[in-house]
């Protein structure tokens, strides 16, 4: 990422990549009986960067 300010558009999209950087709700596991554990679009961020 650039070192300095962000534009608008880059901060509305790294904010929804931090919102969609989340676990599975416990309700979800509870709801499916323990058959979704995990998020499959989950990212980490040394791993994978985003193109923004």
């Amino acid at each position: 990422m650039a070192i300095g300010k962000n534009t608008v558009g880059r901060k509305i999209r790294l904010c929804k990549a931090s919102r969609q950087n989340r676990r599975v709700p416990a309700w979800i596991m509870v709801k499916t009986n323990r058959k979704v554990t995990t998020h499959p679009k989950r990212r980490h961020w040394r791993r994978t960067k985003l193109k923004v």
